[in-house]
């Protein structure tokens, strides 16, 4: 048999890299992924081991994830947001699917003695008025999170009575983006955090849990959590709802339409937390004819 030359075997490995172009491991298809920060750890795991692709995982906060794709910035397959209002605000989509809903909580760090006074205080809001408690919470600007965080303290006021409550609780200072919020709680850096239910059973964080009536997981309360609203950088106000996360697939290549199928069923996120509604997924707007629940 004839040697190979050098060119050949060059030849021959830049065939085969171009035949995998688009591919993840092992040959499989690649289907990027842009999700909300709080989705990170149920798409990067559950998603990942229930559909056929590689899912690739990019995680922001939903605001900042929306006008990145909004901007061109991103150009993913799947884009899932915690909160289905900004397909229609920031992105305009013609369509999109909601997948699952969730509810605030106060998750706090037991091993510190800020955490220990937020897990025996009544009401648990007491000792988040000085200073002997660190607070975090994420940026209203960048993701609904931070957003919901005012509203349930909104809420909270009117229901316990204590006007001015979100003043004597918020500074600057205590904002984070939602990928380190999590990082800066587990280290210490702050004792309790405004996070979502599922963020705080995943990592099985203890949590202080709110009423209905303020906590934006029940759609009983839907008229009363709309009594609070707050304005996005670009002029866009948002009004509190019941928490919900929407998704939509943004190509029809097959892989994209896989691993779609998937978000639609929910199975990825009741794991993590995440209520998943007999009713979804509830599917809104101009939705194509090649998307099945």
């Amino acid at each position: 048999m004839a040697r190979r030359t050098r060119r050949a075997v060059l030849t021959a490995l830049g065939s085969g890299i171009a035949a995998t172009a688009g591919c993840g491991s092992f040959g499989r298809e690649r289907v990027d992924v842009l999700v909300a920060g709080s989705l990170q750890k149920a798409a990067s795991e559950t998603l990942q081991t229930q559909t056929d692709v590689e899912v690739a995982v990019e995680a922001r906060g939903s605001v900042q994830a929306a006008r990145l794709v909004a901007d061109g910035k991103r150009d993913p397959a799947i884009v899932a947001l915690a909160d289905p209002t900004l397909f229609d605000r920031v992105m305009d989509t013609a369509w999109h699917a909601v997948v699952a809903s969730n509810e605030m909580v106060l998750a706090y760090n037991p091993q510190t003695g800020g955490g220990t006074r937020v897990a025996e205080a009544d009401p648990w809001y007491a000792p988040l008025r000085g200073d002997s408690v660190s607070l975090g919470r994420t940026d209203p600007t960048l993701d609904p999170l931070g957003y919901r965080t005012l509203f349930v303290l909104a809420l909270a006021a009117d229901y316990y009575d204590e006007p001015g409550l979100a003043e004597a609780v918020l500074s600057p200072d205590q904002t984070y983006p939602e990928t380190q919020l999590l990082a800066q709680f587990e280290t210490g850096a702050v004792n309790a955090a405004f996070v979502y239910r599922s963020m705080a059973m995943e990592r099985d964080y203890p949590f202080r849990e709110f009423p209905p009536e303020i906590h934006l997981g029940d759609p009983a309360h839907a008229e009363r959590y709309r009594t609070t609203s707050y304005e996005l950088p670009n002029g866009t106000a948002v009004a509190g709802n019941p928490i919900e996360y929407g998704a939509v697939r943004r190509d029809e290549q097959e892989a994209t339409r896989t691993a779609f199928e998937t978000v639609l069923s929910g199975d990825w996120l009741a794991p993590h937390g995440f209520t998943v509604r007999q009713a979804y997924p509830r599917l809104v707007g101009d939705v194509p004819s090649t998307v099945t629940r």
